[in-house]
Order: C-alpha cells, then sequence, then structure tokens
C-alpha cells in the first residue's frame, strides 16, 4: 500500500494535477446540478436497498451491545432515499434501534442538503460539512457510491520513470515523478492512487477501533488493486470525455477495495470483502424483499423485480459493484459477510 505520495515539484507551467481538477470539477458539479439527471444509484433503483442496510445496521447495532445513543452516519447521502428507507425499516423492525440511533448526513452541497431535508422531515437530522465534526460516541457508517467520486492521481510508466498526469486545455499532459511504484511495470501501465480515499480510510480505521462501531461501504471497482486508467464522467446517462466540460458532468474512478482495506486495518479497524453487490444483497435477503414489495403492489410487480434483478445480476450491478465491510475488533463477522 502506499502510505504517502510526494508532491511534484515539477509541474508544466499552467496544468493542474489530475486530483485537483477532479475535485474543482466534482464541487461544482454537486452545487450546480442534479446528479439524478446524469445516474441512477441503488437507492434511486428500488426501496428495498435502503430497507435492507437499515436491517443490517440494527443487527450491527445488537452486536455492538445496543449503545444508546449511537451514531448513524450516511457520506454522500444523495437525495436521501437510502436513508428515508433505511429509518422506515428500522422503525417497523427495531424500534429500540430508532429511539437510540442519532442521524448524521455528511454533504457538503446545499442543493442535495435540501433534497435530504424534504425527503427526511422530522427524523432529527443533523449535517456536516467534513467527517471531523462527527462527534464522538460508537458508530455505524453508510456510503453508497461516496468513494467513486474522491479525486485521484494518475501516474504512467515512461521508460526507466513514472511521470504524473496534470490537466491542461482539456487534455493531459506528464511530468516526471519520484513516486514508488512497482519498478517492473510494463511500458505504459497506468496506476491510480486516491489520497482522499486512504486518508478517509485511515479515519474510519481509528476512529472504529477508538469508539467502536462498524462502516459498510458499496461501491465499484475491482477487489484487487492492479494498473490501468478508470477515470470515467457521465452525463445525462451517456459516457463523455472526463477532462471536457468541467463542473457539467460526473466524473468518477473506480475504487481501490484493497488499498482501502489495507489503510483501514493499519489504523485499527478489522475488514470484511470485498464482495460482489449481488451476493451481499441476495444475502440481506433484497430478493425476498423485493417479491413481498410486487406482491403489495401487482401494478408495479415487474418494476419491483426488474430493479432487484439490476442491483443484483453479475451482468448489471451484481458483480462489478462490491460491498467492504469495516468494524472494531471486539464485534463478529457482520452479516452477510460470513463464509459461504
Amino acid at each position: 500500500m502506499i502510505s504517502a505520495l510526494p508532491e511534484n515539484t515539477d509541474a508544466p507551467k499552467g496544468a493542474e494535477r489530475l486530483d485537483h481538477f477532479m475535485a474543482r470539477a466534482a464541487a461544482a458539479y454537486y452545487a450546480a446540478r442534479d446528479p439524478f439527471q446524469d445516474f441512477a444509484t441503488s437507492p434511486e433503483i428500488s426501496q428495498a436497498f435502503g430497507e435492507c442496510l437499515g436491517l443490517w445496521a440494527a443487527v450491527t447495532w445488537q452486536s455492538m451491545g445496543r449503545p444508546d445513543p449511537v451514531l448513524l452516519v450516511e457520506c454522500g447521502p444523495g437525495r436521501g432515499s437510502l436513508m428515508a428507507d433505511a429509518l422506515r425499516a428500522i422503525a417497523e423492525m427495531m424500534p429500540d434501534f430508532r429511539a437510540a440511533l442519532r442521524v448524521h448526513l455528511v454533504e457538503t452541497s446545499p442543493r442535495l442538503r435540501e433534497a435530504q431535508a424534504a425527503k427526511l422531515g422530522d427524523a432529527g437530522v443533523t449535517w456536516h460539512e467534513d467527517i471531523g465534526t462527527l462527534p464522538e460516541a460508537p458508530m455505524i457508517l453508510l456510503a453508497n457510491e461516496f468513494l467513486d467520486a474522491l479525486p485521484i492521481r494518475q501516474f504512467i510508466r515512461r521508460g526507466a520513470a513514472w511521470h504524473e498526469r496534470f490537466v491542461a486545455d482539456g487534455a493531459f499532459v506528464e511530468a516526471p515523478s519520484n513516486i514508488a511504484l512497482p519498478e517492473d511495470a510494463p511500458e505504459g501501465a497506468l496506476r491510480e492512487v486516491n489520497e482522499a480515499a486512504l486518508g478517509f480510510a485511515a479515519w474510519l480505521g481509528a476512529r472504529l477501533a477508538r469508539h467502536g462501531g462498524a462502516a459498510l461501504l458499496i461501491d465499484y471497482g475491482p477487489a484487487e488493486s492492479g494498473f490501468g486508467d478508470s477515470l470515467q464522467a457521465m452525463r445525462a446517462g451517456q459516457p463523455v470525455d472526463p477532462l471536457s466540460a468541467a463542473g457539467q458532468v460526473d466524473i468518477t474512478a473506480h475504487v481501490d477495495f484493497a488499498a482501502f482495506a489495507a489503510a483501514a486495518r493499519t489504523a485499527g479497524a478489522v475488514a470484511h470483502g470485498p464482495l460482489p453487490q449481488g451476493v451481499f444483497l441476495q444475502r440481506l435477503g433484497l430478493m425476498t424483499r423485493a417479491a413481498m414489495l410486487a406482491r403489495l403492489d401487482p401494478g408495479r410487480a415487474q418494476a419491483q423485480l426488474s430493479a432487484a434483478h439490476r442491483l443484483t445480476a453479475p451482468e448489471a450491478m451484481g458483480r462489478l459493484f462490491k460491498a467492504l465491510a469495516l468494524c472494531d475488533s471486539s464485534l463478529p463477522i457482520p452479516a452477510g459477510f460470513e463464509t459461504a
């Protein structure tokens, strides 16, 4: 695992480091646009997704010894759909947990905060610009498609050295770097490093070790670290050039789950997974819940079942998307991550 990256003092004049460009573009995008015009996340596809995650949190709370109060935190809560569905299921199935939990949302976009407030009503939400202001208490954290939006740096092998990618006038430019990466990588090999994600993992690992609790992170990317360019962008559901129209497109990159888990373990947490999303959701009973919703509303039965298939099928979101759990060392293996 790469623990620290050197600053590049040879940046081309007028060029912007890729992670700086990506952070600026993402901040502008979420401040000015409704991202759900460009993509659909799992909570927007099926209410069963948020309900299953809410009940996962409830079972985890029981394994923690039922602390009261306990923080239920979501990073990147979108429109608030996941949390709304989770709280509804929790209130129905485990009212003691609903009474003990305190909802905290980490969200920087004023537009999305308004949508979350409208969706969650009187749920008693506290918003945070940053994870650093979360209260010191036992915590269960949920993050769906949060890590993929964190900015990455890219390094490419040129001859005997690595070069870093910068952005200038909508195109990549390169500069030599003294980063320590595999010396046997082939010519043209590209390695992505997400310093923001690794920092979040280290904070999360230390926080869970200090106060107890668990985190569930669902996102897309490979289970093992490797080479390759995963930078991408979407607009109106279609792929577009990620370097064009900064602030007008949804720019993301695949999550390096192995590096993220390693950083969390180094900080004191125990990591479970990653598992394919389809396997994880089926173990939580999402297909059963979808069938129940289909019976309750025959007019939308096919839509409910199709949504569940989209979330779990390997050819849809079931394989590319992964679930990773982190917890403190006192907890048992979290629900859904048991060895088959």
